[in-house]
């Protein structure tokens, strides 16, 4: 042992843990070369009846999520967070929360329930080619 007290390694090794976690932190508000973007081609996201008429269905892999009006009519947005390019995680009925910073979302307008977003989420075109779900950039 080099004499020093067992606090001081202890002290070294707090540090050497809340710097981790301080850099996950950094991580998962979206490091600039890590940050999301909505989708820039149309995408497939699955079958037309995986989604039932008055329901909303996030789609975690595309970051894209569609909701289908009672009268069978498509919208679809991006689920990448407004306010620091987040993947919005989690759907509770048709509210988008984004795990970052709390950022809440409205599934079928895109429009900002809470802050600290202050942008809607971005329309997609979204179709329906055979029975399948494509989303993509608005033309």
């Amino acid at each position: 042992m080099s004499g020093r007290p067992a606090a001081s390694r202890r002290t070294v090794l707090r540090g050497v843990a809340l710097t981790s976690v301080a850099g996950l932190g950094l991580t998962a508000c979206g490091a600039p070369e890590e940050r999301l973007a909505p989708p820039t081609e149309p995408v497939e996201l699955g079958a037309e009846s995986e989604i039932a008429p008055g329901s909303t269905k996030l789609f975690r892999d595309h970051n894209v999520v569609v909701s289908r009006g009672a009268d069978d009519s498509f919208t679809a947005y991006s689920t990448v967070c407004t306010h620091a390019s987040c993947a919005v995680g989690k759907l509770e009925g048709t509210k988008l929360i984004c795990p970052c910073h709390g950022s809440e979302f409205d599934a079928t307008t895109g429009k900002v329930l809470r802050e600290p977003a202050v942008a809607p989420l971005t329309p997609l075109s979204v179709e329906v080619r055979n029975g399948t779900i494509i989303a993509g950039p608005q033309a």
